[in-house]
Formats: structure tokens, C-alpha cells, sequence
């Protein structure tokens, strides 16, 4: 009888091992990067936009121009966290680059509204202290994020707009260029044919420094062909934008309205805080779940307090990146990339 029953015991061990295995092989299919509570000396994760993105709407040539520009972009922030610089820094200059290439929707490489013209928004935030900048429809400053992060330091406000935010970044010696300077002739005609197509430029970054302080910031030149100065999830702190020390810095893409009003990337947070979620759980219900049964599609990329990444997205594609203290580091852009 004794025997009968650690025949049984033993049987039901084996059973509930070979579930947990089971469990972890089918959490691991999603692209994230670490499992670990201990914390690497620094992480970046970047993301250029999420859409319809598959190998058969982007040609070789421009698949090649995406991972030179994601890598670009990468190797600024990694020189800067892997020095002992900051998160924000990094944050920062890593989104300039990807502002600067016209082949992202921010920046140089805006979409144009319905009136013809280039609105851009864009926001960061400091998860050491909660603090956060942001402007929105802005048409004539060359970097947004800078502006962005000036907000935040130098002002007593967190989101400033149009005009306004214009002339607060001339008043602190950022550059101011022209509007014509963000007409790319591709973007133009993306205006002229009223493309319909679900395509997202955005750009953001995470980062974890040295310091143990993590940052997020994002970038956009909104939705092509957008009216009366809609404005997205990018600038909004706790929708396209959020970083807390305790938890992960999130930076999203997508379709805004849907960003906002499930308050994504403050979810996520939220969700490891109050529910004691890793990041891998939060990101992904949030985007695969929840997000999904609202109707929403984009992604978003994020690194908790201990440098774990993760990327998930509902679209066909969402370029991305990432790298680590610890040596690794990838560039994709479609779904099937792991």
C-alpha cells in the first residue's frame, strides 16, 4: 500500500515537472530578451514604428536602410550608457538620430496633415523621480525630444504646444529650422495619394544606466493626413510614454487613440507594481490582450529595473532593437524575427 502510493506521489511530481517545462517553452515564444531579477549594468531597447510591415511590402533595398538606421541609432545610446552615462542622455540622443533620418516618421521624416504641413509630438520621462516633458504640434523644431526634455528641467510645466512650445525651445537656445525643412518628397506623396495603409513611424527609446535609472522617450510626426492638430500617444505621459525606477520604461506605437484611452504604457507599469507581474507578463497582455480586444494594433518596447527587454507588438512588423551590458543585442523588424 505504502509502495502504491509513492508510485502515485511520484507519478504526479513528474506530471506537474513536465507542465512547468511545457509552461516556460510556450512563454519564451514571444521576443523578450532576459528572465533575470538581477539587474545588468545597462540596457537599451529602441523601436522606429510598428504597421504592415512584411517581407513582401518592404523591398531588400529599404530592409537594408531600416537595420543601418536602427543600428545607428543603437550605437549611439550603448556608447553612451556602456561610458556611465545616463539614461536620459541616452534616451535622448538615441531619438536626435532616429529625428535626424528621414526615413522615420519624427523628425526630418514627418508625415504631412491634411492642410499639408508637419506636426510633430514627442515626450520623455525620468523614472528616477517621476519627472516628464512633452510637446505637441509643433512645426518648426528640429528636435522635439530636446524640447521634450527642456520642459521637464527647465520649465514648471509638462507638456507645452504649438506656438507656445516653439517659442519656449527658441527661448532655450534649441534650434529652430524652417517648416520647409521637414518636406521629404516620399512623405508628400504619401499625402497626395491618401494612403490608408496601417503605417507608424514613430520612433522611441528605454534605457537603463549605470545608476540603476531608467528613461523613456518617443518621437512622432502623428498619423498622415491627420486634422484640426490631433495629437497622439506619443506626448501623453502614461500612454505612449512612461518610466518609474520601481518598475520599467515603456515607449509605444501605434494607433494613439487606442494608447490613450487604455493608458498603455502606464498600465504596464502598474500591472508589475500591483500585481507583482514580471515584464514579459505586463507588456504582453497589455498589447496581446487587452489591447487586442479593444481593437487597438501597435507595440511597444520596454526594460524593467533589472535590464530585461521586451518588445511585444499585434502588428505584422514593428522595427526594433536592443542591446546590453551583457554582449547582446539584435535588429528586427518583422514578426518571425526573434
Amino acid at each position: 500500500m505504502i509502495m502504491k502510493l509513492l508510485n502515485q506521489t511520484s507519478l504526479i511530481i513528474l506530471f506537474i515537472t513536465l507542465l512547468s517545462c511545457d509552461n516556460r517553452k510556450r512563454s519564451s515564444d514571444s521576443q523578450s530578451v532576459g528572465a533575470s531579477s538581477e539587474r545588468q549594468a545597462w540596457a537599451l531597447v529602441i523601436h522606429g514604428g510598428a504597421g504592415s510591415m512584411s517581407r513582401d511590402k518592404i523591398s531588400p533595398e529599404l530592409d537594408a536602410q531600416y537595420r543601418k538606421a536602427l543600428s545607428e541609432a543603437l550605437e549611439t545610446g550603448k556608447k553612451i550608457l556602456s561610458d556611465g552615462g545616463s539614461a536620459l542622455d541616452a534616451v535622448e540622443n538615441t531619438i536626435r538620430v532616429m529625428e535626424d533620418n528621414p526615413l522615420f516618421n519624427a523628425g526630418k521624416g514627418a508625415v504631412f496633415t491634411h492642410e499639408g504641413k508637419n506636426e510633430l509630438d514627442a515626450a520623455i520621462m525620468d523614472g528616477s523621480n517621476l519627472a516628464a516633458g512633452s510637446v505637441a504640434c509643433v512645426t518648426d523644431i528640429k528636435n522635439p525630444v530636446s524640447a521634450s526634455r527642456r520642459v521637464m528641467t527647465n520649465s514648471p510645466h509638462v507638456m507645452l504646444t504649438g506656438a507656445g512650445a516653439s517659442q519656449f525651445a527658441r527661448e532655450e537656445g534649441l534650434e529652430i529650422v524652417p517648416p520647409s525643412y521637414f518636406y521629404t518628397e516620399r512623405r508628400f506623396n504619401e499625402l497626395k495619394e491618401l494612403i490608408k495603409k496601417e503605417k507608424n513611424g514613430t520612433v522611441g527609446c528605454c534605457a537603463l544606466d549605470k545608476s540603476g535609472n531608467l528613461a523613456a522617450g518617443t518621437s512622432t510626426g502623428g498619423m498622415v493626413n491627420k486634422k484640426y492638430n490631433r495629437v497622439g500617444d506619443a506626448p501623453i505621459i502614461g500612454a505612449g510614454t512612461y518610466a518609474n525606477n520601481s518598475t520599467c520604461a515603456v515607449s509605444a506605437t501605434g494607433h494613439g487613440e487606442f494608447f490613450i484611452r487604455w493608458t498603455v504604457a502606464h498600465d504596464i507599469s502598474a500591472l508589475m507594481e500591483y500585481k507583482g507581474l514580471s515584464l514579459k507578463e505586463a507588456s504582453e497582455l497589455v498589447v496581446n490582450t487587452k489591447l487586442v480586444k479593444a481593437g487597438g494594433s501597435g507595440g511597444v518596447i520596454c526594460v524593467d529595473k533589472s535590464g530585461n527587454i521586451s518588445m511585444p507588438f499585434n502588428s505584422s512588423g514593428m522595427l526594433r532593437g536592443f542591446a546590453g551590458a551583457d554582449g547582446k543585442s539584435g535588429i528586427f523588424i518583422y514578426k518571425d524575427e526573434n
